[in-house]
């Protein structure tokens, strides 16, 4: 439920657009944080700071711990999400959260791979960078989309890229020979279709924005 895509409609309210432009102050609902999908959330960003450790880590066994570790992480975003919607417990502050966690685990995962020499050379450089980029560009647009009363919703090219980063996340930390498999080569191939997805959703999200009513009100 984390990657942004399309542009949906503002949500509902009682309140007019002289009003709010007058300052009138929007309605503030309390909600219950610590739900089971909150929870699930917290612990994914718990498991980041242990990827700080991947440069201490270049042995087969402890690639694999970093890679298993950042699997469950990336893999519980499938189960809060999940249980979220069916439980009706979805909140504001775990769409923020949500997002966040998801970014935090692959921009460390990224960075600490640089950092133990596991992504080298200018390609590689590059599309870390491309990656990285879009995702702030596009945390950027989520909130001015948001400030506008514009809700983001998940596109399947934006879905498809976050499951090809991931993978190719999971096999560049196992690194070695994995399963009989050159787990860094093809964890290499796939961040590069991950950079060429990125761009490509990238510019789903800002041509929806600019075709959206709210682009011609900013």
């Amino acid at each position: 439920m984390s990657e942004a895509g399309t542009l949906g409609a503002p949500a509902a309210s009682s309140r007019t657009k002289s009003e709010v432009g007058a300052g009138a102050a929007l309605p503030f609902h309390t909600e219950r944080f610590w739900n089971l999908p909150n929870t699930i959330t917290m612990l994914r960003i718990a498991i980041v700071p242990t990827l700080f450790f991947i440069p201490f880590a270049p042995s087969k066994t402890g690639s694999a711990v970093m890679a298993w570790l950042f699997i469950v992480a990336a893999s519980s975003d499938l189960l809060d999400g999940y249980l979220a919607r069916r439980w009706n417990e979805v909140t504001r502050v775990g769409k923020l959260l949500d997002p966040l966690a998801d970014k935090l685990l692959i921009t460390t995962a990224l960075v600490m791979m640089m950092v133990a020499g596991r992504l080298e050379g200018f390609w590689a450089g590059l599309m870390v960078v491309v990656i990285l980029g879009r995702e702030l560009a596009v945390t950027g647009l989520r909130g001015i989309a948001s400030s506008q009363g514009q809700v983001v919703a998940a596109s399947w090219q934006g879905k498809l890229k976050a499951v090809t980063q991931n993978v190719a996340v999971g096999a560049l930390l196992f690194h070695h020979e994995t399963l009989g498999l050159p787990a860094h080569e093809i964890g290499m191939t796939l961040l590069a279709i991950a950079a060429a997805l990125t761009l490509w959703s990238g510019y789903v999200y800002f041509a929806a924005y600019f075709r959206s009513p709210a682009a011609d009100e900013a």
